[in-house]
């Protein structure tokens, strides 16, 4: 099932996208659908970026969540609050987001990470 436009978690997805990687709709099979109440986020089939309720988060390597993790406001993704921890995915607070060269770099670990390993 794919998102109706006006989604405010798709709007938030696509417009971080547009902004940190514009053309990749251009070069990768980019598609958003219904998740839990949130958007997921999938290239080329697989889930990489997820937006609800609970903020935007990530799949990442293990190791990146590692080094993540240890910072303040970061916290693994649960799609609801008494509901399964998901440890491969990583919510991100609003300073990482807005530090734009940061949050870009992370974009490109999750997308290498999810198409690397067809996760």
């Amino acid at each position: 099932m794919s998102v109706t436009p006006g989604n405010r978690y798709l709007d938030r997805i696509e417009k971080l996208l547009s902004l940190t990687r514009p053309r990749l709709s251009r070069t990768h099979q980019l598609e958003f659908k219904n998740c839990f109440g949130a958007v997921a986020g999938y290239v080329e089939g697989h889930i990489f970026i997820s937006c609800g309720k609970f903020g935007l988060a990530l799949k990442l390597s293990p190791h990146k969540i590692d080094e993540l993790i240890k910072e303040s406001g970061v916290r693994y993704l649960k799609y609801f609050a008494k509901g399964h921890v998901k440890k491969d995915y990583v919510i991100l607070p609003k300073k990482i987001i807005e530090d734009k060269p940061r949050f870009k770099k992370l974009v490109d670990n999750s997308l290498r990470f999810v198409l690397s390993s067809k996760s």
